[in-house]
């Protein structure tokens, strides 16, 4: 085992994935205060701090497991997790069917945003380092950074809950369906988790990719 690589990997790959976190809770929280809901500022999670939305298994567990087998068995598992989810009490939002609609799109709109500012990093990396000793590096850890934040937004924005696709979609359906839907969310909770254990969400990967080449494309990197 080459525990340099693993060292390196872990450094890199979970601290892209850390940010991306953190970036896309801080952007519901943000969005829910401009909206008129404070309580994620007066719980502490209005920051960028790690340590306020890290999930034991979502944020640690998971990503760190991946990263593993990752760079020891040569897979190509896609680096994904989730953090604590913003509280966000309704009550404050003046209209609350179309405000969390925005508080919940602010997500996954947050790693687009990041894959957007990613890709146009990485044209100044190609422009800048390319003859030097560092490229290799560079261009891994920015992919990761584009593609992890891009699997986040697609991976967010699948039509159920507890995801933010769900609270999405919630501003198009009947009141009465969806309160049925969010009362059975622990149900489709199982069945998410179930799909991220057997390998089920490589579907996102032609999205992902499509995506990831689309931006490269018109950041003329490659």
């Amino acid at each position: 085992m080459d525990w340099l690589e693993l060292g390196r990997n872990f450094a890199g790959f979970f601290i892209v994935l850390l940010f991306s976190l953190c970036f896309h809770e801080f952007a519901h929280g943000f969005v829910a205060k401009l909206k008129g809901d404070d309580t994620a500022r007066m719980m502490g999670r209005l920051t960028m701090n790690p340590v306020s939305h890290m999930d034991p298994i979502g944020t640690v567990i998971l990503p760190a497991m991946t990263i593993f087998l990752n760079t020891t068995s040569g897979a190509h598992l896609p680096l994904f997790g989730w953090a604590k989810p913003v509280p966000v009490n309704v009550r404050n939002l003046k209209n609350p069917r179309t405000d969390m609609f925005w508080i919940a799109l602010a997500g996954p709109g947050s790693n687009v945003l990041l894959a957007i500012v990613g890709t146009f990093i990485l044209a100044i990396v190609e422009i800048n380092f390319v003859t030097t000793n560092y490229i290799t590096g560079l261009r891994a850890l920015m992919g990761q950074f584009i593609v992890t934040n891009l699997f986040l937004a697609f991976f967010n924005l699948i039509p159920l809950h507890p995801l933010d696709g769900g609270k999405v979609l919630a501003r198009f359906l009947p009141t009465e369906l969806n309160f049925k839907l969010e009362q059975n969310e622990h149900i489709t909770s199982m069945i998410l988790l179930v799909l991220i254990v057997a390998g089920g969400l490589q579907f996102l990967a032609v999205p992902v990719i499509l995506a990831y080449r689309f931006l490269l494309s018109m950041a003329g990197v490659y």
